[in-house]
Order: structure tokens, then C-alpha cells, then sequence
């Protein structure tokens, strides 16, 4: 078989094992789950004696094949044809894969990841270059071509901690959730823009006002009020309720433009240094509560990531460039309730029975307002036993407590008795309660004696 049959029959090979997946729209669930199947069976190579592929090495010639047709399934020539391979074949199958499978990893990084795994022996030197040689290969170092622009991009750095803090949320691992399964977490995160300070982040459950103004206000708590707050476009970021905490804090809330993410730099490479240097680490215990990964995340931040010289801020530490400057950043007041400021409002109708409706849980409020439009202050974040604040024509009325309906069988009504007879004085009003518990002390033999 000469060269160009063997070429061409590799790729015929190739294309017989990826021809029911070229019909599906890039990107379609479950792929990667029918490539798996796919790659479990065992098969012939051409021109080799292994007998099976890789489901990364499915989709890599899936992907070859989309973007350049049949031709592009053609093995290609190596460049060092002649010269001896300098790392073991398994070794290099898996730093390929695994950097198919998380190009954030940088080659350090990836090779500390093969060789903790035991795919390749700690004696085994792993020079960068060569390293990076298979990979440039292999397709997986080459960037993809930013988009022309003439739009004037300039980059910026503010002097001192707090002029500028940024804030962003990405996508996270899925934690364990009692008797809901796994849901998807979200990072949202804050970061100081003059000296890389993380205020406070923490993973939750959702990206909307509720999961990021609890995260806002530890921030605030723990490195005091910045002098401006960078935010994305998202609904959660153009909310009245921050708008208002902002104003009211004195901090100038500031949207990035729409589809102009170049602007939030520095926070994205915060977030490209989380997957890499946290994400990748997590185990299936680290995942296990939410509480237990946002333990693990702020043990990486402060253990780690605080403690590390950074390029951007000359090589020095973030908490060392933070103490430089620190006596600038204005602390919360004593005569600032942070509490109060960050508590959610909601409008609600009082019911007949004197209650209202809150998040599934029925609160009772004064008699006097049935039938009144009232507004509720709440933490959403907050046990329902805490109670909600009431307020009433802007005016503070009382704090309700969750309705306990049992105890209400025992509570005396204040309610007018009907008069009949206007020459007989009106009856003293029964106690409800008292008469249920004399209809329940009763002997069984009372009706007899009556």
C-alpha cells in the first residue's frame, strides 16, 4: 500500500465512524454521550495495531470534518519525520486529551495534572517546548483570531484599593442539594481592580438580585465601600433594588457595554485562574453541600491566591498591595444599618383573616390593616421565624411573625356582639378558647347526670 492509499484509506476509516454524527447540529445534547458509546467498541486501524479510539479523538475528526470536509480527515505528515519521538506514545495521547478536555489549563499546569494522574512518571523530564511542540501539532495551542475593530480600547488601572471594584458571575460546578439531586452552581464574585483584592465571592444556587446582594454585602462588610462597582449588563446587575443601594451608599454603579466583554479583563482572567487552579482540583467531597464548597473556595482565595505575587500589580502579593493603600477605603459608618439597606420589598394585600403571603409562608399582621396594600421588608436569606418588617404609607407599623393557626384556637377575638332584644344588655363576649377547652374537660357521663 503506498502512502497516498494509506492516507486515503485512514480517512475513509475515519469518516465510516464520525458519518452518523456529521447530520447533527454542532453543539447537540448527548453528543459526547453517543461518541463515548461510539469509541467502547472495537475496531481495525489501518496502518495500526491499537483497536480503539479515543471518544476526544471522535470529535476531534468531527470537527476537522465540519470545517474542512473529507480532505480534512487526511492524516497529515509529521514534521519530525526521521528525527526519534521524544515523549512515549501513552504520555502524549494524554496530554493531548486532556487538553482537548480543558484548554484553560496552561503547560505547566497540564503537565502537574498528567503527572499526578500517573499517566506519566514523575522521573520522565516533560520539557515546556516539547510539550508545546505536540500541542501546536495537535491544534490545541492555536488562539482564535479576535475581530477587527477600530473602536479605541485602552487599558486601565486604577492607583488606590476601592476606586473600582468589579463584579461578574460564571458558570460553576453542580452541588448536591438535599432531596433535589445536583443543580448547577454560580460564582459571583468581586474583585478590587487596583490591587486584585477578592472582597468576597461565594457560589450560589442562582444569578439573580436575591443570590448576588447577600454576596454584595459581605463585601461590603469585610474590604468597606468602594467609590465605584463595574457590572455587566445582566437583569440582575440593572435592578432598581441595586440601583438604590448604590445611591444610597454613595457608589457610582457603572454597566459595561452591551456585547463588549474586553472591558472586564482582569475579571475574567480572575475566572480563568479559578477553573484552573480550583475547578480542576474539586473533588466529588468538595461538591457534596454548598456550604462546603464555598468553604473550600474562600480556603483557595485567601490560602492561595492572596498569598501570590501577581504580574499585573508588579509581582507583589494582592493583600500586600491592598495594605498600602488601605487607610483610603471609606469603612461603613456606625449610623449605616447595612442590614436594613439590603432587605427586599415586596406589595401585599392583607386578607380577611389578617394575613399575607410571603415566599409560601402566611404572616399575621395588625387587624387594622385587612384590606390594606402593605409593603414587606425581608431578608430573603432569613429564617421565616425572623419576620418580616411591615410598613404602611411609608411608615414603620410592626414586624409580623409566620401565622401559627393552632394557637389562634385559643386566642380571644375582638369583635362587637350582636343585640338583639334593645332592652337587653348586651352578653359578656365569650372567650372561644375557654369554651373548647370546657367542652373537652367534660366527664363522659355528664350528659347522664344532666
Amino acid at each position: 500500500m503506498t502512502d497516498a492509499q494509506y492516507r486515503q484509506a485512514l480517512a475513509l476509516f475515519r469518516y465510516g465512524l464520525i458519518a452518523e454524527f456529521i447530520q447533527l447540529p454542532a453543539g447537540s445534547r448527548g453528543l459526547y454521550a453517543r461518541l463515548r458509546d461510539k469509541a467502547r467498541a472495537d475496531y481495525t486501524i489501518p496502518g495500526s495495531t491499537r483497536l480503539r479510539v479515543a471518544p476526544e479523538t471522535l470529535r476531534h475528526w468531527l470537527k476537522d470534518y465540519r470545517r474542512g470536509g473529507f480532505d480534512a480527515l487526511l492524516p497529515k505528515g509529521r514534521a519530525d519525520r526521521g528525527r526519534s519521538r521524544a515523549l512515549p506514545q501513552a504520555v502524549a495521547d494524554a496530554l493531548v486529551s486532556l487538553k482537548d478536555e480543558q484548554p484553560h489549563l496552561s503547560i505547566p499546569q497540564l503537565i502537574r495534572a498528567v503527572q499526578q494522574s500517573g499517566a506519566a512518571p514523575e522521573t520522565l523530564a516533560l520539557p515546556l517546548s516539547t510539550v508545546h511542540r505536540l500541542l501546536s501539532r495537535a491544534g490545541l495551542m492555536h488562539k482564535a483570531s479576535a475581530e477587527v475593530s477600530n473602536q479605541d480600547r485602552r487599558r486601565f488601572a486604577f492607583a488606590h484599593a476601592g476606586q473600582l471594584w468589579m463584579s461578574d458571575v460564571m458558570h460553576g460546578p453542580s452541588v448536591a442539594i438535599p432531596g433535589r439531586g445536583r443543580r448547577k452552581s454560580y460564582l459571583i464574585a468581586f474583585l478590587d481592580d487596583a490591587t486584585r483584592v477578592v472582597p468576597f465571592c461565594a457560589f450560589a444556587l442562582s444569578e439573580n438580585t436575591q443570590a448576588f446582594l447577600p454576596v454584595f454585602k459581605q463585601a461590603l462588610m469585610r474590604r468597606g465601600i468602594p467609590q465605584r462597582l463595574y457590572v455587566d449588563n445582566g437583569a440582575n446587575y440593572r435592578s432598581q433594588h441595586l440601583a438604590l443601594v448604590c445611591a444610597k451608599l454613595g457608589v457610582a454603579l457603572i454597566h459595561a457595554r452591551p456585547y463588549q466583554p474586553q472591558g472586564k479583563g482582569k475579571q475574567e482572567r480572575w475566572f480563568r485562574t479559578v477553573r484552573a487552579q480550583l475547578i480542576s482540583r474539586l473533588t466529588a467531597a468538595d461538591t457534596d453541600s454548598l456550604e462546603t464548597l464555598n468553604r473550600r473556595l474562600w480556603a483557595w482565595v485567601e490560602g492561595e491566591y492572596h498569598q501570590a505575587p501577581h504580574r499585573g500589580i508588579e509581582d507583589q502579593t494582592p493583600l500586600d498591595r491592598w495594605a498600602m493603600s488601605a487607610e483610603r477605603v471609606r469603612l461603613p459608618g456606625p449610623s449605616l444599618d447595612l442590614d436594613s439597606l439590603f432587605l427586599f420589598e415586596t406589595k401585599r394585600h392583607v386578607q380577611r383573616d389578617r394575613t399575607v403571603s410571603l415566599n409560601g409562608t402566611l404572616f399575621e399582621v395588625d387587624a387594622a390593616l385587612v384590606g390594606h396594600t402593605v409593603t414587606l421588608r425581608y431578608d430573603p436569606g432569613a429564617p421565616p421565624a425572623r419576620g418580616v418588617e411591615v410598613w404602611h404609607d411609608e411608615k414603620f407599623v410592626a414586624r409580623a411573625t409566620p401565622l401559627d393557626a393552632y394557637a389562634n384556637c385559643f386566642v380571644r377575638r375582638n369583635r362587637p356582639t350582636q343585640n338583639i332584644d334593645p332592652d337587653t344588655p348586651p352578653a359578656t363576649p365569650r372567650n372561644t378558647g375557654l369554651a373548647l377547652r370546657e367542652l373537652s374537660a367534660r366527664k363522659p357521663n355528664d350528659e347522664e347526670n344532666r
